[in-house]
């Protein structure tokens, strides 16, 4: 039995961790140093930095902000915003980075997944896909949220996977930041969709939460305002999980 990842989350903007709703209202929440090794602490298996300002500014990733991070993290770091093109991720990559995550720019120029995938392997090639309910079920939205695209989110999952994409992290849209707990139907649709891991994201406010999550498809869950409020800790989580039946590293 595959041992489930629970991943804090790190959206950063001018150096600082910052949270919404849906994408929007941010307000500071600490320091990513201080942050990251905390949650390393409490026993996070991975860890996202994601820079939610790089693309809506035109700009590549903060890499001061990834560099600073890596000096205090041992486990894998994914770090996503504002990669372009293979170069952007080389650099992040040379940060510290362990995976790259795309979103925007795959849309735009769906080749980049594939070169990403042949240059520095699948396993390092994360889609970032947010996805906005709509009538027919969900669309891709891009550019932090700020543009809807139209495009079939199950569908651009199964593509992603064809063209090189090693893993997906999957967020609502809709839930992003209201503590109602992950959308398990986009969640169960995706995954029975594709091949490669699915974290979920967008919702999260309790171990129950996670463990739908989990038992309805993915392979990670991803968390950001409970740990940054104090609502809980990684380890505390991890508890309740393993409490509930799932397959946790304590």
């Amino acid at each position: 039995m595959l041992t489930a990842r629970v991943i804090p989350c790190l959206d950063t903007r001018d150096g600082r961790v910052v949270k919404g709703i849906r994408f929007q209202g941010l307000r500071d929440a600490g320091d990513p140093v201080a942050l990251a090794l905390a949650y390393e602490r409490q026993g996070a298996d991975e860890l996202v930095l994601l820079d939610v300002s790089a693309t809506p500014e035109g700009r590549g990733n903060a890499l001061d902000t990834v560099r600073r991070v890596r000096r205090v993290l041992s486990i894998p770091l994914t770090v996503g915003g504002g990669v372009r093109n293979a170069e952007d991720a080389s650099l992040l990559l040379e940060a510290g980075a362990d995976k790259v995550g795309v979103n925007t720019a795959a849309v735009e120029r769906e080749e980049l997944i594939g070169e990403l995938a042949r240059r520095f392997g699948s396993q390092c090639t994360v889609v970032a896909i947010d996805a906005a309910r709509n009538a027919g079920g969900w669309e891709l939205v891009v550019r932090s949220g700020k543009q809807r695209t139209g495009i079939d989110c199950v569908r651009w999952a199964a593509r992603v996977c064809e063209i090189g994409a090693g893993e997906i992290l999957l967020t609502s849209w809709d839930r992003d930041g209201t503590h109602a707990g992950y959308d398990l139907e986009l969640l169960e649709r995706v995954s029975k969709a594709v091949t490669v891991p699915v974290i979920a994201s967008g919702g999260a406010a309790s171990a129950e939460h996670l463990h739908q999550a989990l038992s309805r498809g993915a392979d990670a869950v991803l968390a950001a305002s409970i740990f940054h409020d104090g609502e809980t800790t990684v380890r505390a989580v991890k508890q309740d999980l393993a409490r509930l039946g799932q397959h946790v590293r304590l």
